[in-house]
């Protein structure tokens, strides 16, 4: 198995851990020292789990986008002949 697979299916267990803490919660009442112990470990393995998700170099590598190179060259100034200066007005007009 990858070590997608693997991830997935502990996430699976870890959900079912999840609903029966759930259960147990709702028979035991949630007040008990012990009950909020299990309550806390189960919330930290989840965020556990997600921390080992987003670590994972082979996921992380399929969410980062492609990076885009920007040139260094100046933009050419006919494209600023009709445009505004910001919070000034056009540049052949005092500002308000």
């Amino acid at each position: 198995m990858s070590v997608n697979d693997e991830l997935t299916a502990a996430q699976r267990s870890l959900d079912e851990v999840l609903r029966y803490v759930k259960r147990l919660e709702q028979q035991l009442g949630s007040s008990g020292l012990e009950m909020r112990r299990v309550r806390l470990d189960a919330d930290r393995l989840r965020e556990s789990l997600a921390l080992l998700k987003e670590t994972d170099p082979a996921l992380a590598k399929a969410r980062r986008p492609d990076l885009v190179s920007i040139s260094d060259t100046p933009y050419d100034n006919t494209l600023w002949t009709d445009s505004d200066d910001e919070g000034l007005g056009a540049r052949d007009r005092r500002a308000p």
